[in-house]
């Protein structure tokens, strides 16, 4: 592949967008090269995905403003559908997916970082959603997730509308992120979080993502029970058996199969 790198380290699989040169700018080739990727990770294999940016300026600087500039309506429409099919891809993956922030995050890249369960980030990382100051709205699902991730609907439009950056410290404290991070130690600090995520029991990870994903959009009775089939489905899991009888042997050593 041109533009995306992936290596799976064990149980932890990490993607690189991999376009220093543009700042990792999010072309037609480069959303299409990602989707593919996601379809070949192997979930029975890898429990966490790390998805990070080349170089030290920048995760991904936004989407393609130079093929963006010459698009038609409907070139438009199919440019935004494929954004929004791959972060949606993201967002729904059954396995965790941590954004490592290195540098800018703007535009596509704000939206591909909201895509992913975990965000983290460098102390140089800049957020930000510039699309009004260029003509045109957010077309990667920043006017859904943004609002969502943070909570609070005043600060994202607050954002949207004045395409004001936000600088690490500022989305930590908003929420846009959960932690910030030295550049040098952002990726170890990933991998790290990866690894942790990797050792529980990723049948329960799974329907843990499955229950917060889909719950957060149901009256809250129904929630609950979406919650209580998950639950209860764990227990036809030799995992869930390994993880009881590990904590009555008090038994730090743990063999979870993903079975």
């Amino acid at each position: 592949m041109a533009f995306i790198q992936y290596e799976s380290r064990e149980t932890i699989g990490l993607i690189t967008i991999n376009r220093p040169e543009a700042l990792n700018a999010l072309s037609s080739t480069v959303l299409s090269e990602l989707n593919e990727v996601l379809d070949s990770i192997d979930i029975k294999t890898i429990r966490c995905v790390v998805i990070t940016g080349a170089g030290e300026k920048a995760f991904v600087a936004g989407a393609d403003v130079a093929e963006m500039s010459v698009m038609t309506e409907s070139e438009a429409t199919a440019f935004g559908g494929s954004g929004n099919a791959v972060f949606r891809k993201i967002e729904a993956f059954p396995i965790p997916v941590v954004a490592a922030v290195n540098g800018y995050a703007l535009g596509g890249g704000n939206e591909l970082a909201l895509s992913c369960d975990i965000r983290i980030c460098s102390e140089n990382a800049v957020f930000g959603q510039p699309e009004a100051g260029l003509g045109i709205t957010p077309g990667f699902g920043g006017t859904q997730r943004l609002a969502r991730v943070i909570g609070s609907v005043s600060v994202a439009k607050e954002l949207l509308y004045t395409c004001r950056n936000v600088k690490a410290e500022e989305a930590l404290r908003i929420g846009l992120v959960s932690a910030v991070y030295p550049q040098a130690d952002l990726l170890p600090q990933a991998l790290k979080m990866a690894e942790r995520i990797a050792g529980n029991a990723p049948i329960a990870i799974r329907n843990i993502k499955k229950a917060v994903n889909e719950g957060l959009d149901l009256p809250i009775d129904e929630a609950i029970a979406l919650e209580i089939g998950l639950f209860a489905h764990c227990f036809t899991t030799e995992d869930q058996k390994e993880g009881m009888q590990a904590f009555l042997e008090k038994r730090k050593e743990k063999s979870f199969k993903n079975l």
